[in-house]
């Protein structure tokens, strides 16, 4: 039964409106008013979520973003979809199709990435299509043998491109390659950036969440868009990003997505009978950069770090990413114990305010912490899902269990908003976002 209102039948009847009500036909738009495109890893939850109703529905949400992929490899954080205004930094904005060597010719695109989480939802479907006729399996099959290529092209693509120190660490140029946007994590590294003088521009985010408390501010936003100038003015060149941004950041949890989903990847290699250099390659670079992860880590406690490139140093906050570890795994058990305690412990789930039991995007006792807004504190039920998924991944049933329970009593509303307020439990931000219903059909599939 849910907490308030719908039964888990209705939640999640709800849920699978919803995504219908957001699909333009061979897409999903993350949210219709705030994101009325289709983003990179909002796309691979929303098939995780699609896997469920319909495998041959969640095949084609791929394909789409898979037809979007770069020459390079890379996989864009936006594929805009023809036709649909209301979204800033637009094409014209990013003007990869002109600028950009490896950019699509065929399909507008952004000219950034965003966390692997692909693998999963690649997972989910091959899954979901077993317990259904020869058809749907083959369905599921099929789309493995047509895009196993492409899945190695992406992650060969961050392997080579982004490891830019070879040590097993992700770098990105931009926060919002993070998908946590304005997260305490890039506060330091985006001090840095120094925005000169910027064609002008206006907001479509604030004219939809009118409430500034919840969204980052306009100078945020300025560096936003100027390192957009310094990735056009490189032409989106993989080589000389790595010389040319004023924001360079290793991202210990991309890198933690990252060795999972190589590992997942690799794994589905295996069952399928892919190519053996494939496979062996997929579960080299699960080491690699399991190992760039705990690299980052406390000895004491297991809490994880970003590197900030341009200044040389760690950057140790009390957010999500400290718990990138116990997404991929690699720490000794003690060491991972005592993340767990500090994962399920005062400082995140069990913080005695809370209003459900699920982490927070940022400590409620950090100073950093802001209850309303967006990667500064509010909980993301995505984030719920990812956790919850990882912990069953690795055996450990009931604390999946419980954060599947209480992330199912935080989205018992029926609103699926993109996140949520810490201690209140409003909604927040978008309304309607797919993800979220998505996490919740997976959840009750």
């Amino acid at each position: 039964m849910a907490d308030r209102g719908f039964t888990d039948t209705q939640l999640a009847a709800r849920a699978a409106y919803l995504l219908r009500g957001n699909d333009l036909g061979t897409m999903t738009s993350a949210a219709p008013k705030l994101y009325p495109h289709m983003w990179s890893w909002d796309a691979a939850f929303v098939a995780v979520g699609l896997a469920p109703l319909s495998v041959e529905r969640a095949v084609v949400e791929l394909d789409t973003l898979l037809s979007a992929q770069w020459k390079n490899g890379m996989i864009p954080h936006i594929v805009f979809a023809n036709g649909v205004d209301g979204y800033f930094p637009g094409p014209a904005r990013w003007e990869t199709a002109t600028l950009a060597a490896h950019a699509p010719a065929h399909t507008q695109t952004s000219g950034i990435t965003q966390p692997p989480v692909h693998a999963i939802a690649v997972q989910r479907i091959l899954d979901h299509s077993r317990r259904h006729a020869r058809t749907t399996r083959a369905v599921a099959e099929e789309f493995l043998d047509r895009r196993w290529p492409d899945l190695v092209r992406w992650h060969r693509w961050l392997a080579a491109a982004r490891d830019v120190s070879g040590n097993g660490r992700i770098a990105l140029f931009h926060g919002w390659e993070s998908g946590m946007d304005n997260s305490p994590r890039w506060d330091h590294p985006y001090e840095n950036v120094l925005a000169g003088e910027l064609p002008p521009y206006l907001r479509e985010d604030v004219t939809i969440v009118t409430d500034a408390s919840q969204r980052p501010s306009d100078g945020e936003y300025d560096r936003y868009l100027w390192l957009l100038e310094e990735m056009k003015s490189v032409h989106y060149d993989d080589d000389a990003l790595a010389t040319a941004m004023s924001f360079a950041v290793e991202d210990v949890f991309v890198t933690a997505v990252f060795a999972t989903a190589c590992s997942v990847l690799a794994t589905i290699g295996e069952e399928h009978s892919m190519p053996k250099s494939d496979v062996r390659e997929l579960f080299g670079w699960a080491e690699h950069f399991r190992k760039g992860v705990v690299a980052t880590t406390d000895p004491r406690t297991g809490a994880a770090k970003d590197f900030d490139l341009r200044s040389g140093r760690w950057i140790a906050t009390e957010t999500l990413a400290m718990f990138a570890p116990l997404l991929c795994g690699g720490l000794d058990r003690d060491v991972e114990r005592a993340l767990l305690r500090t994962f399920e412990g005062p400082k995140f789930c069990g913080h005695p305010d809370l209003r459900y039991s699920v982490p927070p995007s940022t400590s409620p006792v950090s100073r950093d912490f802001r209850a309303r807004e967006y990667w500064r504190g509010p909980v993301w039920p995505v984030m719920t899902w990812l956790f919850s998924w990882a912990f069953a991944r690795r055996g450990w049933a009931e604390r999946s269990a419980m954060l599947r329970a209480e992330g199912l009593r935080q989205a018992s509303d029926g609103s699926f908003a993109e996140y949520y307020e810490t201690f209140t439990g409003e909604p927040l931000g978008s309304m309607q976002q797919s993800w979220t219903a998505a996490s919740v059909l997976d959840w009750l599939g």
